[in-house]
């Protein structure tokens, strides 16, 4: 019977929802931009890791176009790139910034399921497009990586 509940259980969860702590913490993160509370943000960051993320896709980009830049970006520029202010969060096909935070089920529709500790956000209506990538890192779910180029975060209707 115990069995069986645990089925149950772990049925309902789907292996293709993300864990809702998971949700949780990108949709405090996106709060946090909208508001531009810095440390809001910041709790929801795994900085190092997010840097080394942006770090690397720099320079995959920089090699694409035959540069090399000794060192990639700077600190500063990374660290400019991983702010509230550089988050631009919006309702989906709408141009004015969201000015309340979107719900947990809003963000929710747009999450997927990399692997066992890994979840990204997705483009409304392009599941395979990760724009920010969230990993179960020690003290829960955290950022680890965005997409280098995107600012701008689209989120689904409730309709959506």
């Amino acid at each position: 019977m115990l069995l069986v509940s645990a089925v149950f259980a772990l049925a309902a969860c789907g292996p293709d929802r993300p864990p809702r702590a998971a949700v949780e913490s990108a949709s405090r993160l996106l709060a946090a931009a909208i508001a531009r509370d810095r440390v809001a943000f910041e709790a929801q960051i795994d900085r190092p890791a997010v840097r080394d993320d942006l770090r690397r896709q720099m320079a995959d980009l920089a090699r694409g176009s035959t540069l090399d830049v000794e060192g990639g970006p700077s600190e500063f520029a990374l660290d400019r790139m991983i702010s509230p202010a550089a988050f631009r969060v919006v309702r989906a096909g709408a141009e004015a910034a969201l000015t309340g935070a979107p719900s947990p089920a809003e963000v929710g529709r747009q999450m997927r399921v990399i692997d066992r500790r890994h979840v990204c956000l997705s483009r409304v209506g392009e599941a395979g497009q990760c724009l920010l990538t969230f990993a179960k890192v020690k003290g829960g779910w955290r950022l680890v990586g965005m997409q280098a180029m995107t600012r701008r975060i689209e989120i689904a209707g409730a309709a959506g």
